[in-house]
């Protein structure tokens, strides 16, 4: 098959009702270079960029409960930030830019998806022009 590795998509076919942060911006652990006593940060196969991950709870009115919440993998040197609260709304609400997805099956037998980004941005500011938010290295 000539379709392998990740698939492009946009972020309007991954999330069309749109998706809120409801998580921190954390580190993904490289479980095979990790130790008890030594975390290693995991990177990403093909760039080698730093791979983090944030919660986001999917807006579609029609998943059921467990399946609102998708873990988005980001591929970014520095530690990436949420867009800033929006006044009146409870989670934050985001959209990425430059994501592909990777089919699996689980540890259930069932298709899934890994969902991957370069950019988090805060919604409207439009695909592709909003350069990636980035935390300062102190």
């Amino acid at each position: 098959m000539a379709l392998q590795g990740p698939i492009a998509v946009t972020f309007e076919q991954v999330f069309p009702h749109g998706c809120y942060v409801v998580g921190e911006v954390e580190k993904v652990k490289d479980f095979d270079a990790s130790t008890n006593n030594r975390f290693v940060q995991a990177r990403d196969k093909s760039t080698g960029l730093p791979v983090w991950q944030v919660a986001v709870m999917d807006a579609d009115p029609t998943l059921k409960p467990a399946q609102k919440t998708v873990a988005v993998k980001l591929l970014a040197e520095d530690q990436p930030i949420a867009p800033p609260m929006m006044a009146g709304l409870p989670f934050t609400p985001v959209e990425f830019d430059d994501i592909t997805v990777t089919p699996y099956v689980n540890a259930t037998g069932r298709l899934a998806y890994s969902v991957r980004a370069r950019v988090m941005r805060a919604p409207g500011t439009g695909a592709g022009k909003a350069k990636p938010a980035v935390r300062e290295q102190a």
